[in-house]
């Protein structure tokens, strides 16, 4: 059993909640909004006998707070953050995982600082604007907003859910709270507090977001794309398959959906490891 530290960074504008676990080459784990590091802590957990495991909120989410007057966020300042953690952890490339929101960060910590990163995994990354019909996902999302706007956040993510995975498929299953261990109730409550703030300033600027494909693909980082098992069709895993087509690789299979990675850890962990031991297997030849 490792142990895991907390601790915080100071960054411009905000203090950045981060926990580090394990032994081994660096690995940063980053997770989507409106969740926190606690979406992705079994899989940390599942790591931590071959990695040195990094995961953080990202600013203005759960336990990393900004500290100014809330305001329009940007997939740049999320990667800035990534940057300056990798930094303040030494400067050594990293292995990186980034899961929903959190992989648009890592993509675009990679085209940025790609001496950063050694290898990377990009989870299901929403990128409507990778989509042909891009126009309709910007109204869709802008909807979405709106319903926030005059509705607020539980009307706005019952709506967000459904357009994110397609409108095709029935609505999610309600988690069993009597089930959850206190943890995951206490990351529940987390999430809900980031409602507001992922809402009116997350939601339509990461979403308009649009990595730099040449510098993804001339970087000197091997860039994985992973998509759910039994994702629905919805904009992350049709946004998965874009980017693989772009960057000329083919997408690995990941348990379960959009949400695989927490809850199939141990397999999710398997297929991690495995993918950043041929990596290096590679790189190494």
């Amino acid at each position: 059993m490792h142990s895991t530290e907390i601790k915080a960074l100071q960054v411009p504008g905000a203090r950045l909640h981060y926990e580090v676990g394990g032994s081994g080459p660096l690995l940063l784990m980053i997770p989507g909004a409106p969740a926190d590091a606690g979406a992705l802590a079994g899989l940390a957990a599942q790591l931590a006998d071959r990695y040195t495991v990094v995961s953080y909120d990202q600013r203005g989410l759960s336990r990393s707070s900004l500290t100014g007057p809330p305001e329009d966020q940007s997939v740049a300042a999320f990667s800035q953050d990534a940057h300056r953690l990798l930094t303040a952890l030494g400067g050594e490339p990293a292995y990186v995982l980034g899961n929903s929101g959190g992989a648009l960060t890592a993509l675009d910590l990679a085209a940025r600082h790609p001496e950063q990163v050694r290898a990377l995994i990009a989870h299901e990354p929403p990128i409507p604007e990778l989509l042909a019909d891009r126009e309709h996902w910007r109204a869709r999302f802008q909807e979405v907003h709106d319903i926030y706007r005059s509705q607020g956040s539980g009307a706005a993510m019952q709506k967000f859910i459904a357009t994110i995975e397609g409108d095709g498929g029935a609505p999610p299953a309600m988690p069993d709270f009597s089930q959850m261990p206190p943890e995951a109730l206490e990351m529940m409550g987390r999430i809900q507090g980031n409602l507001d703030y992922f809402l009116a300033h997350v939601l339509l600027p990461v979403l308009r977001f649009e990595p730099d494909i040449a510098a993804l693909r001339s970087g000197p980082a091997p860039i994985v794309v992973g998509v759910g098992a039994v994702s629905p069709a919805g904009v992350p895993l049709q946004s998965a398959l874009a980017l693989a087509e772009r960057l000329d690789t083919k997408a690995i299979e990941f348990p379960g959906d959009h949400q695989g990675l927490a809850t199939d850890a141990i397999t999710s962990a398997e297929i991690v490891h495995d993918t950043f031991t041929r990596i290096a297997g590679t790189q190494e030849r």
